[in-house]
C-alpha cells in the first residue's frame, strides 16, 4: 500500500480518482499480478473516468432540470404519442447540439413535453455540454429585473455561452413588447452558434400570431424555426406517478 503522505499529496493535486484506484489495487490480488506499466495505465484511466463523472455531475447540477431523473433510457414509446424513435435516437447522440441546431417540442398539457425536454437535456449534459433549463415566464421575469439592476449584459452573456438553453412552457401567457425584445436578443446571440430547445402547448404554426408583432415575429421565428427539429407529441395526459 502506498504510504499516506503520498496519498495526501495526490489528493492535494486533486487526483482523487487515482487515490481511489490505488486503494482498490492494494486489496486486489489480480492487480498485484500486473506489471508497473499496466497498473499505472489503470490508475490513469480511473482518474480520467473520475474527472468525467465529476464534470457531468457539475453540468447536471448547473442545468437545474425540472425533472432531474428524466433520461432517454426511460422514454415511454407508447404508439399513441406519435414519438419518432429514430429522431429521438438521433437527438440522443448529440449532433444537433454540436451543430447548433434547435429543437421544438409541442403538444397538449400533460403529454410529456417537459419530461422529454429534460431527458434530452440530461443526455446533452452527459455528453459534456453545458445546459440550463428555465420556464419562459421565469426567464422573462429574470431579464426584466436585470434591466433594472444593471446586470442584463452579464446575464445575456451567460445565456449566450450555454451549449443548450431549454425554454419550457413558451406561449403559455400573453407576451408584451419587452418580452418579445428580450427573446429576440437571447435567440440572436445563439443563432448558428448554440442550441435552443423550446416546449409549448401552442403549435409552431401559431407562434407568429401569438407574438403579435409581425416584424419581431418574423425575426424571432427566423432564428429558431428554420434550423430546428420538431416533435409534436400526441395522446392523453401522462401525469400520474409513473408517467414519462
Amino acid at each position: 500500500m502506498m504510504n499516506e503522505h503520498t496519498l495526501t499529496q495526490l489528493r492535494s493535486l486533486r487526483l482523487d480518482g487515482m487515490v481511489h484506484a490505488i486503494e482498490e489495487q492494494a486489496t486486489s490480488i489480480a492487480a498485484s499480478a500486473l506489471g508497473f506499466d499496466e497498473r499505472f495505465s489503470l490508475l490513469v484511466q480511473r482518474e480520467v473516468a473520475w474527472r468525467d463523472e465529476r464534470r457531468v455531475e457539475r453540468l447536471l447540477k448547473a442545468a437545474k432540470l425540472k425533472v432531474s431523473s428524466a433520461c432517454v433510457e426511460d422514454i415511454n414509446w407508447r404508439a399513441s404519442r406519435a414519438l419518432d424513435r429514430s429522431l429521438v435516437t438521433a437527438l440522443a447522440e448529440g449532433d444537433w447540439v454540436r451543430n447548433a441546431q434547435n429543437l421544438l417540442i409541442t403538444g397538449a398539457t400533460g403529454c410529456g413535453k417537459t419530461w422529454l425536454a429534460c431527458a434530452l437535456a440530461h443526455q446533452a449534459a452527459r455528453l459534456g455540454f453545458s445546459v440550463l433549463y428555465v420556464r419562459a415566464g421565469r426567464l422573462f421575469d429574470e431579464l426584466h429585473v436585470a434591466h433594472g439592476d444593471g446586470s442584463l449584459n452579464r446575464r445575456m452573456s451567460q445565456l449566450a455561452k450555454l451549449d443548450l438553453l431549454v425554454i419550457d412552457d413558451f406561449a403559455i401567457s400573453p407576451m408584451g413588447a419587452p418580452e418579445r425584445n428580450d427573446l429576440l436578443e437571447v435567440l440572436d446571440d445563439r443563432v448558428g452558434t448554440r442550441s435552443t430547445l423550446i416546449t409549448s402547448q401552442l403549435p409552431v404554426k401559431a407562434w407568429h400570431t401569438y407574438l403579435d408583432d409581425p416584424t419581431l415575429a418574423d425575426a424571432i421565428l427566423d432564428r429558431v424555426v428554420h434550423s430546428s427539429h420538431r416533435i409534436d407529441l400526441k395522446g392523453a395526459t401522462l401525469r400520474d406517478p409513473n408517467a414519462n
